[in-house]
């Protein structure tokens, strides 16, 4: 059964009938209920109405669309975007207009599901190579290929929180005449200059081909997205079926939304610098307990537990105590590696980090 949220996204919610300090959204920057955002959303609700009812190649292009997708190209770095209703659709819209017959794919074996769903999508092969492992991804890049070779990987791996090493993978990727692809889905809005993402925090602008992201974690709203040069932008907008078939486009009022988010985030890293200072703090709050955080280097911090019973049970032991963080378990990571995926946001305050720290480290004691 679904946990049921009965208040704005924010550091503390009411969930399932009681109050707790929230470890467990991507709300990165505490965006989802920001006044700003809210206003250019009521604002845009009065002027265009609550939804867009067509595609935006019919009848469904407003100009908020277009203003988005060129400040967030600004905010990125690149030519231009192309704003999608998910990430997921614009993985799916993405690797197939990207990889055809012929192409290969290498894939880190750990990538979100919706990168392996875009790549099943596509009708290039896909190779897979070890998590993170370069010898690995260069032993695939020396096999033969008729076609394209497309290295795609994520920048911030979502269920360890660690980052992938982009600078030696767009080297492989020079070396072997290959295209980058990097979701930045939890890079976006917290690494880099003011959250520019994964891309920017290794200063790799002009070596990657191609960015897919998301909109509904730091940036608050929802939504995904896919940045590059114009000429890819315009080639998955003619082609690309998550985008063409999707009835109606992100409603006015989370487009509104979005500019706003984009605007603020573009003059204003004040929440992107709040954001790591609480992550630093709740990482030696860990460290002092003596708890396994794993390889993260990131505000996604899994505490890691290994059974898969004993996760569950120490979620269910914080909710009581009023801390929700989510068990994960096989399927969504290995066997043997269950555990708690916390993430940190700037919303959270130093008493609702304490009061978290303090629970984790009680309880997890208690059941080891």
């Amino acid at each position: 059964m679904y946990r049921t949220i009965y208040s704005p996204q924010g550091a503390r919610i009411e969930l399932d009938g009681a109050s707790v300090i929230n470890m467990a959204s991507n709300n990165y920057l505490g965006l989802a209920n920001h006044p700003s955002l809210k206003k250019a959303a009521s604002d845009a609700i009065e002027k265009y109405g609550v939804g867009a009812a067509a595609a935006r190649n019919i009848v469904g292009n407003y100009p908020l669309h277009t203003e988005l997708e060129e400040k967030l190209a600004k905010y990125k770095g690149v030519e231009a975007t192309l704003v999608f209703n998910s990430g997921v659709a614009a993985n799916t819209g993405l690797i197939p207009v990207l990889a055809v017959k012929g192409d290969v794919i290498l894939s880190d074996e750990l990538n979100h599901g919706s990168i392996i769903d875009g790549c099943r999508l596509s009708r290039a092969e896909t190779k897979v190579f070890k998590h993170m492992d370069m010898q690995s991804l260069e032993e695939r890049l020396k096999e033969p290929c008729e076609g394209k070779k497309i290295i795609i990987t994520d920048g911030v791996f979502s269920m360890d929180g660690d980052l992938a090493p982009l600078a030696q993978i767009a080297d492989l990727a020079d070396k072997y005449n290959a295209y980058l692809v990097v979701d930045d889905a939890h890079g976006d809005g917290v690494m880099g200059s003011f959250g520019k993402g994964t891309v920017d925090h290794f200063g790799l602008h002009g070596r990657v081909f191609a960015e897919s992201g998301s909109l509904g974690k730091a940036f608050g709203v929802a939504g995904g997205f896919i940045a590059g040069n114009r000429e890819l932008i315009d080639e998955v907008r003619a082609k690309g079926r998550s985008f063409i078939f999707t009835a109606s486009p992100l409603a006015p009022n989370l487009t509104a939304a979005l500019i706003a988010s984009i605007e603020m985030l573009s003059t204003d890293d004040s929440l992107v610098k709040r954001l790591w200072n609480n992550r630093t703090y709740f990482m030696q709050r860990m460290a002092a307990f003596g708890i396994d955080t794993g390889n993260t280097q990131t505000p996604i911090i899994p505490i890691m537990l290994g059974d898969e019973e004993r996760a569950k049970e120490v979620s269910v032991k914080l909710y009581e105590e009023g801390v929700y963080a989510q068990a994960v378990i096989f399927p969504l990571v290995p066997k043997g590696k269950a555990r708690l995926r916390v993430i940190i946001t700037a919303d959270h305050t130093i008493e609702d980090l304490d009061f978290a720290a303090n629970a984790i480290g009680k309880i997890v004691k208690e059941i080891l």
